[in-house]
């Protein structure tokens, strides 16, 4: 039996902006990233930072959340996100303040760029453009200016290739981790090879599988290490794409209190799907505490979905999972009979603060 999801003109009904042309996009993002930001100069004094604080909200700092996990391994300073108005109290000028608002008019993105200042931070700036775009190079701050060609939605979290690549050159232009571009372009030959296995076209496909059992669902996403980030993108995707509730856990903590959680409500059980991501790459002991919570949570009754990723690196792994989760999340809404793309709680919400 043919579904809605099967047919690229049904969708189009309802993607009524082409957020299914950004999910398709996402290995030319990463390639006109690469050549955007190898223009960027970083002054000779920045390499000498002893801490990063990531400054964004929302799909302006997804990128962030995987190069957090992704090289903790690797990172050589102290790595923070901050989602506020005010930077934390460390931050002084041995400081990168990255700046990251895919609109340039994020309030509290403008106010931490006057905080970091204030303190004397280094400050970078990765912007489409708007006021904070002005700011950079009023102050004469390293711009990593987004031309997403290849967004055709213009949704930030569906410039994810842009935001994630930008970061990785900017950050190895500083030194703080290794340059990404070589096994970049292998994972974006990988990507043009799954892409075509996930498409409207091809029937009852991995992606319209997890986005048939999410239906309607409260969706519980656990992850580890490298892909805790690549959950967190599927996570927000989900929230802004299918407007649905979810939730994020991180193994091995999930296994030491939140366990416990799974009694009651007992109606939960016919509402809820855990979707556990694994990897071959995982820690021995993590990928362990994977099959385990799976079988303890069927055990207890509840629908799991497991998703293994199956890239031979991290870095491809984790782009993997991302567009894995970008098709689900794509598909998800048209299930619902919704456009993808507006967001209409959020702008209500900015227009009410706006008052």
């Amino acid at each position: 039996m043919t579904s809605i999801i099967d047919s690229r003109e049904k969708i189009k009904e309802l993607d009524k902006s082409n957020l299914l042309g950004s999910v398709e996009a996402l290995p030319d993002q990463i390639l006109d990233a690469l050549t955007q930001v190898s223009s960027v100069v970083i002054p000779d004094s920045y390499k000498s930072i002893k801490n990063v604080v990531v400054s964004g909200m929302g799909g302006s700092v997804l990128g962030s959340y995987v190069i957090k996990h992704l090289f903790k391994s690797e990172l050589k300073v102290p790595f923070e996100i901050v989602s506020h108005y005010a930077l934390p109290e460390y931050v002084n000028s041995d400081t990168l303040v990255l700046l990251s608002s895919y609109s340039g008019t994020t309030e509290e993105t403008l106010a931490s760029a006057q905080d970091a200042r204030t303190r004397g931070a280094k400050v970078m700036v990765i912007t489409g453009g708007g006021p904070l775009e002005r700011l950079a190079i009023q102050y004469n701050w390293p711009l990593y200016k987004i031309v997403a060609t290849y967004n055709p939605c213009g949704q930030p979290r569906l410039a994810i290739g842009y935001t994630i690549v930008g970061q990785l050159g900017l950050f190895a232009k500083l030194g703080i981790i290794s340059d990404q571009s070589d096994l970049l372009a292998k994972t974006v030959i990988g990507l043009k090879q799954m892409i075509p296995t996930l498409t409207p076209e091809i029937e009852n496909n991995p992606a319209k599988l997890l986005a048939f059992a999410a239906f309607d669902k409260h969706l519980i996403f656990v992850a580890a290490e490298h892909l805790i980030g690549a959950a967190h993108i599927m996570n927000n995707q989900v929230n802004e794409n299918a407007k649905s509730l979810t939730s994020e856990w991180h193994l091995p903590e999930f296994n030491h209190h939140y366990m416990e959680a799974i009694s009651f409500p007992k109606l939960a059980k016919d509402t809820t799907l855990f979707i556990l991501f694994n990897s071959s790459l995982y820690h021995e002991r993590v990928q362990k505490r994977v099959l385990i919570t799976k079988q303890l949570l069927e055990d207890k009754g509840y629908e799991v979905q497991l998703v293994q990723a199956s890239a031979p690196t991290m870095l491809e792994q984790v782009f993997e999972i991302v567009q894995l989760g970008e098709f689900v999340t794509s598909y998800l809404p048209i299930l619902y009979g919704i456009n993808p793309s507006g967001i209409p709680n959020v702008d209500w919400f900015k227009s009410e603060m706006a008052k």
